[in-house]
């Protein structure tokens, strides 16, 4: 299972200028490519899930959360123009998240994932992002999950980028 922490610095360094280039990429990719939908993201302890797809690509974000209200998210999935690279954010617009989240996980169908991030507070009203600690989440194949034990319960925003299995003929 591959995991950010495993990683040396040259290749981290490699996939963050991947994830860079890929951001790049998927804001040049035609409209049909990408998508932004807005989902309520509800406590109460309850697993819930949300999806969202382009052609044969899908994200699913799953969670449990406690505490507050209702919060508005935003779900983005996008495709490179050459169909090789399949992105999903999942964040708080707002910023920082107030619900405490039991449980996380992003799923990417149709991908290998590349690149993954979580973050306990997105970048608004002056705000930077924070990431959450390498130890707190593990990234797989085809998943992104909390870290039974090590989450600190604080999730506001996750990036994931997958390489599609996208063959030339």
């Amino acid at each position: 299972m591959a995991t950010q922490r495993n990683f040396p610095v040259a290749n981290m360094s490699f996939l963050l200028l991947c994830a860079l280039v890929s951001v790049c990429v998927l804001t040049e990719a035609s409209p049909e490519n990408t998508k932004t939908v807005e989902f309520n993201v509800t406590p109460g302890g309850v697993v819930h899930s949300f999806t969202e797809r382009i052609r044969e690509y899908e994200c699913t974000f799953t969670y449990a959360s406690q505490g507050g209200t209702n919060e508005q998210w935003l779900m983005s999935v996008g495709l490179s123009d050459d169909d090789r690279l399949f992105s999903c954010s999942v964040w708080r617009p707002q910023g920082k998240s107030y619900l405490f989240f039991t449980q996380f996980k992003a799923e990417l169908k149709g991908t290998k994932i590349e690149y993954a991030n979580a973050y306990s507070q997105t970048a608004a009203g002056g705000q930077s992002d924070v990431p959450l600690k390498p130890e707190e989440f593990n990234v797989g194949e085809s998943t992104v999950t909390h870290n039974e034990g090590k989450f600190s319960a604080q999730l506001s925003k996750l990036t994931v980028i997958g390489q599609t299995r996208h063959d030339e003929l």
